[in-house]
């Protein structure tokens, strides 16, 4: 009898053994789940972050790209600027009355030059903004004066071109200084 009172205390040590690793394996589960999903969490919030960086990056790039095409686009529009009052200084020597054969042969070099560089700047994007008839652009034209409307004047319109002024590429390199019509 004695030896089934003993089996019976160690099946009772058994018992609580297995209860106590049992409630201990359920502690280290609930435990490591609660860790998994930390870890799942934090790794969602890493890759958030890291897909705002890659597209943050993206952006920066795109943004460098059109800002330096912008700058090739427009890198003579100084030059341009700078050339102007000689052109203007040209056309303004033509219109000079000449009676001698020396200055004819003078208004036909300065002429050659003039169209020269006309030209030139033609070829690199520049040209001239329409302005005498035109209605008045404030993105085009810089009014200086304005006049009443004559019979078949409409208002708002252009009437006389005081400095004609020039486009670069879609650029108003310098505005025309016109006279408009109330």
């Amino acid at each position: 009898m004695k030896e089934h009172k003993d089996n019976s205390a160690d099946s009772k040590k058994e018992k609580n053994n297995t209860k106590l690793k049992t409630s201990s394996n359920k502690e280290d589960v609930s435990k490591y789940t609660k860790k998994i999903q930390e870890l799942e969490l934090k790794n969602q919030e890493l890759e958030d972050k890291y897909l705002r960086s890659e597209a943050e990056i993206q952006n920066a790039q795109n943004r460098y790209s059109k800002e330096r095409a912008q700058l090739i686009k427009y890198e003579s529009q100084s030059i341009a600027k700078d050339i102007l009052p000689a052109l203007d200084n040209l056309e303004r020597a033509l219109m000079v009355e000449s009676d001698s054969d020396v200055t004819v042969q003078l208004k036909k070099g300065v002429q050659m030059t003039l169209d020269a560089l006309i030209k030139a700047l033609s070829d690199h994007g520049i040209s001239e903004i329409k302005a005498d008839g035109e209605k008045f652009d404030p993105k085009l034209h810089q009014a200086v004066q304005t006049v009443d409307a004559v019979k078949d004047q409409e208002p708002d319109h252009v009437v006389q071109v005081l400095q004609k002024g020039y486009l670069y590429k879609d650029r108003t390199l310098r505005p025309a200084m016109v006279v408009v019509t109330k």
